[in-house]
């Protein structure tokens, strides 16, 4: 969000006041700052960023696939996607604080591993002995697809990513956390397929996450968007893909049309620590 311009910035601009009147410990933002079909433009990632800096409390954006995979689609002004992504992350990662008038700070990826040091957009904190992780996975199969320049990108960053979602495990464990959060911008549950097919941009993260899930057996939570419906289970499953891996729940946040957001609340006394309440502003309803 916002999808649908101008019309949907005041619906933007209601559910930020509304997040200020909740004043949560934070917010992220997962990923789709438009649609595919505006443009990719430097003055939108500057419109963009103003309204990050409206939220009170910090927030934290990961990438989505609207703000540069797609960008070399005509409507959204044929752009050179990895020119795209250079430019989102010179325009918005240039420091180690989150975004909001009050911030916080966040260890990126490519501060402590001289590897990464392109991903910038990676990154980690940690609140209540709970550890959050921000990821770079958009949608249109992570990238892998279109041409061999794409594919390269891929490959690259999947192995970055891979390496921090590695990292976020090994460290939750050292530490002692309670659970891990992950947030990132694909539906990597849109088919079965995306977890076993050799063409898919998923196949990776997903036997990670599953790997390291089944071995960390504390509660871990998937934020995403994407597929811009309000959606609350338990897809990622066991290696052999046969059983559901119960200690991990899936939050697909909605989007488009759907001008909304959800409140999640973590208890770290609780056996299951994560609750969910939807923010469904009437107002901002197609069909109130």
């Amino acid at each position: 969000m916002p999808y649908k311009l101008p019309d949907d910035y005041v619906r933007y601009e209601r559910l930020i006041s509304e997040i200020n009147k909740k004043n949560p410990s934070f917010s992220i933002f997962i990923g789709d700052t438009k649609s595919g079909s505006t443009p990719c433009s430097d003055e939108y990632n500057q419109t963009v960023k103003g309204y990050f800096n409206q939220f009170t409390s910090p927030l934290i954006y990961s990438i989505g696939d609207n703000e540069w995979t797609d960008c070399h689609r005509m409507l959204a002004g044929s752009y050179d996607p990895i020119e795209r992504l250079d430019n989102l992350r010179s325009t918005f990662f240039t420091t180690n604080k989150s975004f909001g008038r009050r911030q916080t700070q966040l260890t990126r990826q490519a501060d402590i591993d001289s590897r990464y040091q392109k991903f910038v957009e990676n990154s980690y904190w940690v609140k209540n002995q709970f550890l959050f992780v921000s990821l770079h996975i958009p949608g249109s199969n992570n990238n892998f697809e279109r041409d061999e320049r794409a594919k390269s990108e891929y490959y690259e960053r999947n192995q970055a990513n891979l390496n921090w979602i590695q990292s976020a495990f090994t460290l939750a464990s050292s530490k002692g956390y309670l659970g891990i959060i992950f947030g990132y911008q694909a539906d990597m549950f849109y088919t079965p397929a995306q977890a076993i097919n050799e063409d898919s941009g998923y196949r990776d993260t997903l036997h990670a996450l599953s790997k390291s899930a089944q071995e960390f057996k504390k509660p871990v939570l998937l934020i995403h968007g994407d597929s811009h419906r309000l959606i609350l289970d338990q897809p990622l499953k066991t290696l052999d893909q046969k059983y559901a891996l119960e200690n991990v729940l899936r939050l697909q946040i909605m989007g488009a049309e759907q001008v909304q957001a959800v409140e999640i609340k973590v208890d770290p006394k609780a056996e299951q620590p994560f609750s969910f309440i939807p923010i469904l502003l009437r107002q901002n309803m197609n069909q109130p």
